[in-house]
């Protein structure tokens, strides 16, 4: 389906990608310190996605699990709903938002408690074709 074809758009896709074509995936509540998860997708912002996934297969950093799958589930969307080719997409928008913190109470000496946080993120990734990427790249400049 191209984006003239479609009927209804999310404001969410609306902001992560206008009108162009491409894909986006989401997870949410994911148990992981937004700083941690900003480590990894620094590393693959601008990344043609079959480099960025061998780059997170053997990323040290745990958040890099997560991420990968948020990846591979944009680059899935993109080929089913949007009809883009695999070999040609490039990562546009690579976000990390900072969800609810679980706060916990930890025992300590002479009656006293800590607080532990419990950090949780909201990853987002997007997919766009190359060649729309360079487009809205020369336009800004």
């Amino acid at each position: 389906m191209s984006v003239t074809e479609r009927r209804r758009t999310s404001a969410r896709r609306e902001s992560l990608l206008g009108d162009q074509p491409g894909a986006f995936a989401s997870a949410r509540y994911a148990r992981i310190t937004p700083l941690k998860a900003r480590r990894v997708v620094d590393l693959v912002r601008g990344l043609p996605v079959d480099e960025a996934l061998s780059l997170l297969q053997f990323a040290p950093q745990a958040a890099s699990e997560t991420v990968y799958k948020v990846l591979e589930s944009a680059i899935a969307n993109a080929e089913t709903t949007e009809g883009l080719d695999r070999g040609d997409l490039v990562i546009s928008v690579a976000q990390v938002d900072e969800g609810p913190t679980m706060k916990r109470w930890r025992p300590r000496a002479q009656g006293r408690a800590t607080r532990i946080n419990k950090r949780t993120s909201h990853i987002t990734l997007a997919v766009q074709p190359a060649d729309v990427v360079v487009e809205k790249k020369g336009r800004k400049a």
